[in-house]
């Protein structure tokens, strides 16, 4: 399943940063973040809770931007 969500992202590195921590997240099986249109696509694994995931992926996109937001 894939989904998209809007994200708040300061600049074109931090965006890669967070792409390249959302793709290593547990339940991800892979991960866009478009800098210019602010969204990210998150595509999940069979079976898992798109919610559940994505509070350890802005958990841990956090730990690249502190202040990063994601409309989950």
């Amino acid at each position: 399943m894939k989904k998209t969500y809007k994200i708040e992202v300061d600049c074109a590195n931090c965006a890669n940063l967070m792409e390249d921590t959302t793709k290593k997240t547990a339940g991800v099986k892979n991960a866009v973040v478009n800098f210019m249109t602010q969204k990210m696509t998150v595509e999940f694994e069979e079976g898992q809770e798109p919610k559940a995931v994505m509070q350890a992926v802005l958990k841990a996109c956090r730990k690249v931007e502190p202040d990063c937001e994601i409309e989950i």
